[in-house]
């Protein structure tokens, strides 16, 4: 897993053109409604990528309130910094496992796709825990990749390039034992949902014509760029023909800290 994908501007141009697609946009509505803020929080996002929850958040918690987005890569906070500029928004450099941020400093803190690119789970668990208040409720979404169903004229390449693409992160199963450790770290309630995305089309709003190009651009160097134009080249055929299908399955984890 050394090879994960890496957060860099030309990557983060990609993420948030697959944010502005309206799979992307279900996915914000389900976790946002999954947090159920109230004016007046102070809400944390860890991992908040290019600002998109935390402008969805904004109007909820008022100018009474304020949300505050972490993550570690410099190219994501300058978008998120262009796209919120309200005076109770914020921004901090930081890592899931060493929050930059006191104790119970907030009401709710979220985290979407982002705990199956860290390397040690049960601190970034413990690490939520310790900054949310008693009382206080958590979301973490994140995919079961095992889950893609994906159509293809050659299944012997999709299944090398998918295996290849597993690569690009730490835990491609987190949701099968994320229930667990969230308990083991303290929380309680622990709920789960599971949401499937599903298109018939390839087209520029569907979220895996977004997926495909992260995918060629992490694949490529390592299969070789024979093999992922053939790949992708199939799927624009199949496109063509009416003949298209992917569906993945996402989890989204709510769970509570105890007030006493």
């Amino acid at each position: 897993m050394a090879d994960q994908l890496g957060f860099d501007e030309a990557t983060a141009k990609r993420l948030a053109a697959m944010y502005e697609t309206p799979d992307v946009g279900r996915r914000r509505s389900l976790a946002v409604a999954a947090l159920d803020a109230k004016p007046g929080d102070r809400v944390l996002d860890v991992g908040c990528g290019p600002g998109f929850f935390v402008s969805d958040l904004l109007p909820i918690v008022g100018s009474s309130g304020a949300v505050v987005g972490m993550d570690s890569s410099q190219p994501m906070l300058a978008m998120a910094r262009s796209r919120c500029t309200e005076p109770n928004a914020d921004f901090r450099e930081g890592e899931a496992t060493a929050l930059p941020f006191g104790d119970a400093e907030f009401d709710a803190a979220l985290s979407v796709q982002v705990m199956e690119y860290v390397a040690d789970i049960p601190l970034a668990l413990r690490e939520l825990y310790r900054v949310v208040k008693p009382g206080g409720r958590v979301v973490i979404w994140d995919s079961d990749w095992s889950t893609v169903s994906w159509h293809s004229s050659d299944e012997a390449r999709m299944h090398e390039v998918l295996t290849d693409w597993d690569a690009h992160l730490r835990h491609p199963w987190l949701p099968r034992t994320l229930g667990a450790q969230l308990r083991d770290a303290g929380w309680v309630d622990v709920e789960a949902d599971a949401h499937n995305f599903t298109n018939t089309e390839l087209s520029p709003s569907a979220i895996s014509y977004s997926l495909m190009g992260l995918i060629i651009d992490f694949v490529a160097p390592r299969l070789g760029t024979e093999i992922v134009d053939a790949w992708a080249a199939d799927l624009r055929r199949l496109g063509e023909r009416g003949e298209y299908f992917f569906s993945y399955t996402a989890f989204c984890f709510a769970a509570r800290k105890p007030r006493t």
